[in-house]
C-alpha cells in the first residue's frame, strides 16, 4: 500500500458503499431485538454466523481463494472467533433483551476506547501519546453520559448496558489480538475471517445446547425473526465485510474506517423510527462525546491512502476501528 492522494471518481464510488455498510452494520442492533423476541441470544449468534460463513465460503469460492491451512493460524482464529464473534455477538443479544437496540448501537462505538490502551499496554502493537490518552479519557467520559451515572441507573437496563459495553471490549480485545498475531499472514482478510467465523459455528454448535436447551422448531417462529437472522448473516456478517473489503480498495483502510462514526447514526435512527425506542437526550449527547473521543484518539483527519488494486490473496489491511466482524 502506497501513500497518496484518494481519486476523486474512487470518493465517487466510495461513498454509496460507505454509506450501505453503515446502514446495514447499524441496522444490525434491529435484527438482534426482532431475533431475541423468539430466540435465545446463542441461537441468533447461532444462526447469524452459520449463514455468514455460508455466504464468505461462497465468496472465497468464486475468487478461488483457499482457507488458511497452518494448525497454529487455526489456533489464534479460534481465539479470534471465541472473543471477536461468538461472545461479543452473543453479548449484545443479552443486552438487547434489557435495553432498546438504539443504546447497543452507542455502545458499539466504545470499541476504540479498549483497542487503544490494550494494544498498547499489553500487545504492544501501538503508542500511547498525550493526544491517544485524551482521546480515550474524554470517550469514557462519554460513555458516563450514555450511562447516566447521576441518576444512579440500575437494575436490567444497567446490567443490559454493561453487556453491550463487554461486547464492545471483546472487539477492542480482537483488534490488537488480530495486529499482534495474525496481521503478518499472507492469507487474505476474506479467507481469515470465514475461518473464524466456521470457528464459532462450531464453538455455538456445541454451545446452545447446552446453555439455552434445544432450539425451538423453524416452523413456530414468525417470518421477521427467521428473516432477521438470515439478514444478520447475509448482510451484516457476509455483504457486508465485503461492502468493507471493496471500500478498503477504493480509498484505503485509514478512510473506511470513518464508518464507526456512522453506525451509531443509523442504529438510533432505525430504532427510533421501526421500533418506537424511547431515546433520552444525554444517550445521543453521550455518543457524540465518545465519537469526539475517538476522533481524538485516532487523529480527527485519518490519513488518505490508496489501495493497491483489485482484491488479489495479498493480505488486506483491517482498519483498528472496525472489527473483521463487527455488528
Amino acid at each position: 500500500m502506497t501513500t497518496a492522494s484518494v481519486p476523486d471518481g474512487s470518493r465517487t464510488w466510495f461513498l454509496p458503499g460507505f454509506i450501505a455498510l453503515g446502514a446495514i452494520w447499524g441496522s444490525s442492533f434491529l435484527f438482534i431485538k426482532v431475533g431475541i423476541s423468539q430466540l435465545h441470544p446463542l441461537y441468533v449468534t447461532l444462526g447469524r454466523v452459520t449463514t455468514g460463513a455460508v455466504v464468505l465460503l461462497a465468496v472465497l469460492a468464486l475468487a478461488r481463494e483457499r482457507l488458511p491451512r497452518e494448525p497454529w493460524l487455526w489456533a489464534h482464529l479460534a481465539v479470534m472467533g471465541t472473543i471477536g464473534v461468538a461472545v461479543p455477538f452473543t453479548l449484545f443479544g443479552y443486552g438487547e433483551q434489557r435495553i432498546p437496540s438504539l443504546l447497543a448501537g452507542i455502545w458499539n462505538s466504545t470499541t476504540p476506547l479498549v483497542a487503544l490502551p490494550l494494544a498498547a499496554l499489553v500487545f504492544r502493537t501501538e503508542r500511547l501519546s498525550l493526544r491517544r490518552v485524551t482521546g480515550i479519557g474524554l470517550g469514557f467520559a462519554g460513555a458516563l453520559v450514555v450511562l447516566g451515572v447521576w441518576q444512579g441507573s440500575g437494575g436490567a437496563a444497567l446490567t443490559g448496558q454493561l453487556m453491550c459495553f463487554c461486547a464492545a471490549a471483546c472487539y477492542g480485545i480482537a483488534i490488537p489480538y488480530q495486529k499482534r498475531f495474525i496481521a503478518g499472514h499472507p492469507a487474505s482478510t476474506l479467507s481469515l475471517t470465514a475461518a473464524q467465523l466456521i470457528v464459532a459455528t462450531g464453538l455455538l454448535v456445541v454451545a446452545a445446547p447446552v446453555a439455552a436447551g434445544p432450539p425451538p422448531a423453524i416452523g413456530s417462529l414468525k417470518p421477521e425473526v427467521i428473516g432477521s437472522v438470515v439478514a444478520l448473516g447475509a448482510l451484516g456478517t457476509g455483504l457486508a465485510f465485503v461492502i468493507h473489503l471493496r471500500n478498503n480498495r477504493l480509498v484505503g483502510a485509514s478512510l473506511s474506517s470513518m464508518v464507526t462514526y456512522v453506525i451509531p447514526v443509523f442504529a438510533v435512527l432505525v430504532g427510533v423510527v421501526v421500533l418506537s425506542e424511547p431515546l433520552t437526550w444525554h444517550q445521543p449527547l453521550g455518543a457524540l462525546v465518545v465519537l469526539a473521543g475517538v476522533a481524538v484518539a485516532q487523529g480527527a483527519h485519518p490519513r488518505r491512502t490508496a489501495s493497491p488494486g483489485p482484491l488479489t490473496n495479498e493480505r488486506q489491511p483491517t482498519p483498528t476501528t472496525v472489527p473483521p466482524a463487527t455488528s
